[in-house]
């Protein structure tokens, strides 16, 4: 689930601590689907929007097609300072060497090399001035907890966007809505929907899709020539993730109090109950999330 902020306001730490979940609840089937339908080039360019840390890209460099090359893009430059360290972390305990080049990073374990470009773009606003170079050569687009934060407007310029390049697309973890919380208290539901509400406030892109996105991203696509599927990709955050179960209460806290400012102290009463189930280990809490995978239709 993507945090209540804009996209230009998340942190390395809350990326980092993510991640495991965020791996743990991705659909494989759907991405081994996706990756038999790719081109079977020698060299397999993906792109990567709102890349963070890069974490996508650690995620589905298994699943690829053997030698690949990464753009990987962001407007925070905070967070891309942040993918070599971490891809050098990663290749460290998977048998890849990694070192620098003129363009980027060249990672290889002797069997496959990808390397990897990052680039500081402002995909909500310059998404349409810089897609030519974006999007040139490109065979699979990709995102990772983006599309609840993005406007209908910008989802169709990214759908039309992959069509005319004729890449593939593949977007994990889009938030859907579902957040069930055990043990259950009298404003779970309430809680739920101000999120959900304010899911749907202007995240940087124009209003944003919230928990309606996947549906409008399968319409999108569908329309342009695509075959879709979607597979759930919930998070289940069992009594030891702790740290993750608090990060993600306090930031529901926020967007409620946003929404409802009026009822701060009812909401402050429900945080500090979900807190101790937390605290005395019996909290479990279910994020809804869905992957999408999109291929051009064959006749």
């Amino acid at each position: 689930m993507s945090q209540q902020q804009s996209t230009s306001e998340f942190k390395p730490d809350w990326l980092a601590l993510r991640e495991p979940a965020d791996a743990a609840a991705r659909s494989s089937r759907l991405t081994r689907l996706l990756a038999d339908r790719l081109p079977a080039t020698q060299d397999l360019h993906v792109l990567d929007i709102a890349t963070g840390t890069g974490a996508n890209l650690r995620y589905l460099q298994a699943y690829l097609p053997a030698d690949q090359s990464w753009l990987l893009v962001d407007r925070d430059v905070i967070l891309l300072d942040e993918v070599s360290p971490r891809l050098r972390s990663w290749c460290a305990g998977r048998g890849f060497t990694i070192a620098s080049d003129h363009e980027g990073l060249v990672m290889s374990n002797g069997r496959s090399t990808c390397r990897v470009r990052t680039e500081r773009v402002d995909v909500a606003g310059d998404l349409e001035a810089r897609a030519n170079v974006m999007f040139n050569g490109v065979e699979l687009v990709t995102a990772s907890a983006l599309l609840d934060l993005v406007s209908e407007n910008w989802l169709r310029t990214i759908s039309r966007r992959c069509r005319e390049a004729r890449a593939a697309a593949l977007f994990a973890l889009t938030y859907d809505g579902r957040i069930d919380c055990s043990p259950e208290e009298p404003e779970d539901n309430v809680i739920r929907q101000l999120v959900n509400e304010h899911q749907r406030t202007d995240k940087g892109f124009g209003a944003a899709l919230g928990p309606s996105a996947s549906a409008m991203a399968v319409q999108c696509f569908s329309e342009l020539g695509y075959d879709v599927q979607c597979e759930p990709s919930d998070w289940v955050l069992d009594p030891e993730m702790r740290h993750l179960q608090q990060e993600l209460i306090e930031g529901w806290i926020g967007a409620a109090v946003a929404i409802d400012p009026s009822r701060r102290l009812t909401f402050e009463g429900w945080r500090e109950r979900r807190l101790a189930h937390v605290a005395e280990g019996r909290s479990r809490l279910i994020v809804g999330h869905q992957d999408l995978a999109a291929w051009l239709r064959t006749i």
